[in-house]
């Protein structure tokens, strides 16, 4: 009998949900940044057990939009959450829930949907705080469990598991077993790219970046491939460098990439630059 859950991750920016889900895996399937909003699309992660398969949602960080981009970026962690067997909501330890978190937390808790509270970061609190932060919030919120982890350091993460069992339903698997993210290649490599642009610019520019891959072609273990970054702002040109890198670890092949930088002013707030790097209404 196989059995399949659909696992929405929320919560808001740099909480660790990327994280998370890689951990969760074993695999890299988000990208990962200190700076928040790194996220702007669900990203789906799968990890099959046997006749078990878990599928997660990762999502944009819970904020209140700016952009047209932003209002993208809510409107998938809407369609995740109202599609997902369970949400996992995770907040910091030790760190007072802001009004967007709380907002959130009551919708959830009274949607019905089965809802496990993950406290990330415990291994950089006091434990006595810990216990009561968990006290005061498992009296204000419904919550099937509250789970303390870390998800950086693979803390918790068996706890994650048992309380997921439960939720899981007899089904077909929906993606094949051997499957850990139903990413198209093109789109992981865009995510490399901005990753590594992420790490390396300034915060003058955090998150006016995106990506589009213009051409990409595979033959006998080499991988050419040509890209434009975009910024609202100059930035620095040595991403490539280190994209390429990661991209021959990942991909297992040799890496040509043809990179190109360019400035494109309040992209963000463009439909027509969002259609174009897949930020499409309706999605």
């Amino acid at each position: 009998m196989t059995r399949t859950s659909f696992i929405t991750i929320t919560g808001k920016p740099n909480v660790g949900k990327s994280t998370l889900l890689n951990t969760l895996l074993g695999e890299k399937v988000a990208i990962v940044s200190k700076k928040p909003q790194t996220t702007r699309t669900r990203i789906t992660g799968i990890l099959t057990k046997g006749e078990d398969q878990y599928v997660f949602i990762d999502t944009p960080g819970l904020h209140k939009p700016r952009t047209l981009l932003g209002e993208y970026m809510m409107k998938q962690v809407g369609t995740a959450t109202q599609d997902s067997d369970v949400i996992l909501f995770m907040i910091e330890a030790c760190t007072e829930l802001n009004s967007t978190e709380r907002a959130s937390l009551q919708r959830y808790s009274d949607s019905g949907v089965p809802l496990l509270l993950v406290i990330n970061k415990v291994d950089l609190v006091n434990k006595a705080k810990l216990a009561q932060q968990i006290d005061e919030l498992s009296g204000q919120y419904r919550f099937n469990a509250l789970i303390p982890v870390s998800a950086e350091k693979a803390i918790g993460i068996d706890a994650i598991f048992a309380e997921l069992d439960q939720f899981l339903v007899e089904s077909v698997h929906f993606f094949p077993d051997d499957e850990y993210t139903d990413q198209p290649e093109r789109q992981i490599f865009a995510e490399i790219i901005r990753e590594k642009a992420l790490r390396l610019l300034n915060d003058e520019v955090p998150h006016g970046i995106a990506v589009s891959i213009e051409d990409f072609k595979e033959s006998k273990g080499v991988i050419v491939v040509r890209a434009n970054l975009y910024c609202e702002r100059e930035s620095h040109k040595k991403i490539g460098t280190y994209a390429r890198e990661e991209a021959e670890k990942l991909f297992d092949a040799r890496i040509f990439l043809d990179l190109w930088v360019k400035v494109k002013d309040n992209w963000r707030d463009s439909q027509t630059m969002l259609n174009r790097f897949g930020f499409k209404n309706g999605d």
